[in-house]
């Protein structure tokens, strides 16, 4: 049966009963013991069955499943489910962290932006545009393009609409890029 059982970290030993450890048999008689399992502990003694790592120090829960006492990573490693990268199509192990976006998957170093390749930190925007992962600028950079219509001379069309954008100035088709009569004009 699986189970995930919490560890009362570091608990101090009643002196007048001190209890037995579940590991070794032997009266603990340190300063404080862990409880796990309904059972006493050294801190020495509940370690992890896989990596023999301690552990009341590398967390407070503890993973059991086939007799076996585990840490997360190894009960993850062992039992836990992968799954696939959505930029490269790789295998994501169970234990390794993730993005997410939508219902996309991604290992951390996979999510970036899939045009530019810029990898993003905390807090910095993304788009998910064609299920494909977008820094801000090329993003904003394939919807002005994808918006734009084809002519012949669409650089200039496109230095026209990233003007009126950034200046908020309607073009009144005078110069391709507003005027000052159109600004005052607009205001009576």
């Amino acid at each position: 049966m699986d189970m995930k059982q919490e560890i009362s970290q570091r608990l101090p030993v009643d002196t007048g009963t001190a209890p037995e450890c579940a590991g070794c048999q032997k009266v603990i008689k340190e300063r404080y013991l862990l409880k796990a399992l309904d059972q006493f502990w050294h801190e020495d003694c509940l370690k992890c069955t896989c990596c023999d790592c301690r552990l009341g120090e590398v967390g407070s829960t503890l993973f059991t499943k086939a007799n076996l006492i585990l840490c997360k990573r190894d009960y993850l490693r062992l039992f836990g489910t992968t799954g696939v990268c959505s930029a490269c199509n790789k295998t994501i192990p169970a234990f390794e962290m993730v993005m997410r976006a939508r219902g996309n998957v991604y290992h951390l170093e996979c999510f970036a932006c899939q045009q530019c390749n810029h990898r993003f930190c905390v807090g910095d925007r993304f788009y998910l545009y064609n299920n494909r992962v977008l820094c801000v600028y090329d993003y904003e950079e394939r919807v002005l393009f994808a918006n734009l219509p084809y002519t012949g001379d669409s650089l200039t069309q496109l230095k026209k609409q990233t003007e009126s954008l950034i200046s908020g100035v309607k073009d009144d088709a005078s110069s391709g890029y507003g005027s000052p009569d159109s600004l005052v004009s607009e205001g009576k």
